[in-house]
C-alpha cells in the first residue's frame, strides 16, 4: 500500500515540470558537435597565444581576444609561455615569480571574443563576484539566418534550465523558480538585441549604454518564433542582461534567427553553399571597473572576417 502511494506520488511530482519553451536538440546535432569537438581539442592542443592576441596587459589582469574552436583551458594554459617570451610585460614570469592566474570569465568553445585572466586568487575573486552579479557591461556581434524580424531592437525575459534530457532550454517566464528534473530550479534569463545589418546593407555603430526599463522587456509566457524560411542573414548585436549558460544562443533561437552555424539550437549548418565548423558568435566588448584601481574601463574586440563581411555593401555588379 506504502509502495503504491509513492509511485502514484513520483508520478504526480514528475507532470508538475514546467514545459520547456524551445524545442529539443537537432538530430544532426550530435553527430556535428561531436566532430566539432575532436576538431577543437586537436586545435586546442597546438595553440599558442601572441602578442596579436593580448587586448591589454597590466600588472593585475590580461585580456584576450580567443579565437574560434579553441577551448577556454587552453587559453589559459599558454599565458605563462607567453609572459615568460615578452620582455615587456608588467609582471614577468620568472622561476622565482609565478603568477595565480584564473578565467574570470569563460566563452564557449566556439565562441570568439574578449576573455578577462586574471594575475592573482585576490583579483580573481573579485571579478568573478563582479561577473555574477551582473555587474560587467557585455556586448555580442552574432550572425543569424532566418527571416528579418519585425523589430530593430527588442529586449526579451524569460527563463532558463535544464530538460529532463540535460539539454538547456527556454521556459516561460512564470516558470521562473519552479523545479526542474534533474533537481534544479528555472532561473531568469533577459535579453537584448539591436539589427545591425540585414542581407549585407547596414553599418556599424558604437553600442549602447542604456538600460531597457522593466516596461520595455517583452516577457516570454508562449512557444517561440518557428523558424523555417533561412533566407535572410542578420547581423545583430546582443547585450545579455544576466549570465545564463548559452543565453545568447537560445534567445536567438527562441526569435526565429539562430546564429548561422549553431547546429545545437537550429542554426544553419550550411548557408550559400558553405559548410561551416562553428557558430558565428563574437564576444565583442567588456566594461567594468577595475577591481583594484577601481577606475572604469572598457575594452572591445576587432570584428571576425564574418562580420566585416556582413557589414559591407553588396556589390551592383556582383
Amino acid at each position: 500500500m506504502s509502495e503504491k502511494a509513492h509511485v502514484n506520488s513520483t508520478t504526480i511530482n514528475t507532470s508538475t515540470y514546467p514545459t520547456p519553451l524551445s524545442p529539443p536538440l537537432p538530430p544532426i546535432s550530435k553527430q556535428i558537435e561531436l566532430q566539432r569537438a575532436m576538431s577543437a581539442s586537436s586545435k586546442s592542443s597546438l595553440f599558442t597565444l601572441s602578442k596579436k592576441d593580448i587586448i591589454f596587459e597590466d600588472e593585475w589582469l590580461i585580456v584576450v581576444n580567443k579565437p574560434q574552436g579553441v577551448y577556454c583551458e587552453n587559453v589559459l594554459s599558454s599565458i605563462p609561455q607567453l609572459l615568460i617570451a615578452s620582455a615587456d610585460s608588467p609582471v614577468p614570469i620568472t622561476e622565482n615569480n609565478t603568477l595565480e592566474l584564473h578565467l574570470a570569465n569563460r566563452l564557449d568553445r566556439d565562441t570568439s571574443g574578449l576573455m578577462v585572466i586574471t594575475k592573482s586568487h585576490k583579483v580573481a575573486g573579485k571579478l568573478v563576484k563582479a561577473f555574477t552579479d551582473h555587474k560587467i557591461r557585455k556586448t555580442y556581434i552574432a550572425l543569424c539566418i532566418g527571416l528579418v524580424p519585425k523589430w530593430e531592437k527588442i529586449s526579451i525575459k524569460s527563463g532558463h534550465g535544464r530538460s529532463k534530457f540535460g539539454v538547456w532550454r527556454v521556459y516561460a517566464a512564470s516558470d521562473v523558480g519552479r523545479s526542474l528534473p534533474g533537481g534544479s530550479n528555472v532561473r531568469d534569463m533577459a535579453t537584448t538585441f539591436e539589427v545591425l545589418a540585414v542581407n549585407k546593407r547596414g553599418k556599424f555603430k558604437e553600442p549602447t549604454r542604456s538600460r531597457p526599463s522593466e516596461e520595455e522587456f517583452v516577457v516570454v509566457e508562449d512557444k517561440g518564433v518557428v523558424c523555417c524560411d533561412m533566407s535572410d542573414e542578420i547581423l545583430v548585436r546582443v547585450y545579455p542582461r544576466s549570465g545564463r549558460t548559452h543565453q545568447i544562443r537560445l534567445h536567438c533561437q527562441y526569435l526565429g534567427i539562430p546564429i548561422r552555424g549553431d547546429v545545437k539550437y537550429e542554426g544553419a549548418h550550411e548557408w550559400e553553399g558553405r559548410a561551416f565548423d562553428g557558430h558565428a558568435l563574437h564576444a565583442e566588448s567588456l566594461l567594468f571597473d577595475h577591481p583594484v584601481t577601481g577606475l572604469q574601463v572598457e575594452f572591445q574586440a576587432p570584428l571576425p572576417s564574418w562580420a566585416i563581411q556582413a557589414l559591407e555593401p553588396v556589390s551592383e555588379d556582383g
